[in-house]
């Protein structure tokens, strides 16, 4: 059972390997994995998007939902990012009630992040209907509220229901990506496929879907991970690798288009109640030799 996370009674085991540099953020000494969950959410910022009709929120009115107005940054009223504990271990809870951008307050560049994810039970207006949805967002840079008055620009490994995996482009990023066209329309990863440009824009195609569904059955934690280096990137779900991007980039209609190799994270809140713990990174001076074949 989840239990809501109170600071005074927190007492977290270290093994012996963990030591703390400032900030108190604990680090790894024989890998170099930080971790980048603790009870106080300090190595993060919130952004809080538009609350749907009906979800009361104290002192925003109506006049600021028709604007439509976000809740903005570090504004979070209703906790939908919330610290909670499972046997004692520090769990990042989701509530999905309110669109929402959780992202680490340092950009990132050349790494090796993992993290395990779980669904919760709640669902949420206007996707009552709708597989459950999250994502994490990398390379995040931009204004907040960026993408529908709410996430940055970035790229998002999206966590859906059946989806975990995907790639969509957001806000005018773009990637090109080795896939096939399936009689649907939609595109899909394939190692042998040819590439195509992903991009974000009116008239243009923004997703990419996983290659397999690797995900666990509902309640059960899968084990993520995201690898970026240089403008390459890979989406590993359960040890299986479901998705290879390379040349990430910001699209422009017309002119170059600047590489795009570095930024901040984003979790997603969206509708969906979920569940993160063990939120590892790493840098990385290449890319792992068991993923250069993808490339």
């Amino acid at each position: 059972m989840i239990k809501k996370l109170f600071p005074a009674l927190c007492i977290f085991a270290l093994s012996p390997l963990m030591v703390f540099q400032s900030g108190a953020e604990p680090i790894n000494a024989k890998d170099s994995w930080q971790l980048l969950l603790d009870k106080d959410l300090s190595n993060w910022d919130k952004f809080i998007g538009v609350p749907e009709p009906g979800v009361i929120v104290p002192n925003y009115s109506e006049d600021d939902r028709k604007k439509p107005l976000p809740l903005g940054l570090n504004n979070d009223p209703l906790h939908v990012f919330s610290m909670e504990e499972e046997h004692g271990q520090p769990v990042l809870h989701v509530s999905g009630q309110i669109l929402g951008g959780l992202s680490t307050k340092k950009e990132y560049q050349n790494y090796h992040l993992k993290f395990k994810f779980k669904w919760g039970q709640s669902k949420y207006a206007p996707r009552l209907n709708n597989p459950r949805d999250n994502g994490i967002l990398y390379h995040a840079t931009g204004p907040h509220g960026k993408f529908w008055n709410v996430w940055m620009r970035g790229h998002e490994m999206q966590i859906q229901e059946n989806d975990m995996g995907d790639y969509f482009a957001l806000a005018g990023v773009a990637m090109n990506i080795r896939s096939k066209k399936l009689e649907n329309n939609q595109f899909i990863y394939s190692p042998d496929g040819d590439f195509k440009n992903f991009i974000q824009g009116q008239g243009l195609i923004n997703r990419c879907k996983r290659s397999a569904n690797n995900e666990k059955a509902y309640g059960e934690w899968n084990e993520l991970e995201l690898i970026c280096f240089e403008d390459k990137s890979i989406h590993i779900v359960n040890g299986h690798v479901v998705m290879a991007l390379q040349d990430s980039r910001v699209h422009i209609a017309e002119g170059d288009e600047p590489s795009l190799q570095r930024g901040k994270i984003q979790i997603q809140s969206e509708y969906a109640e979920a569940y993160y713990k063990d939120i590892q990174i790493q840098l990385i001076k290449s890319l792992p030799k068991q993923y250069a074949k993808y490339f």
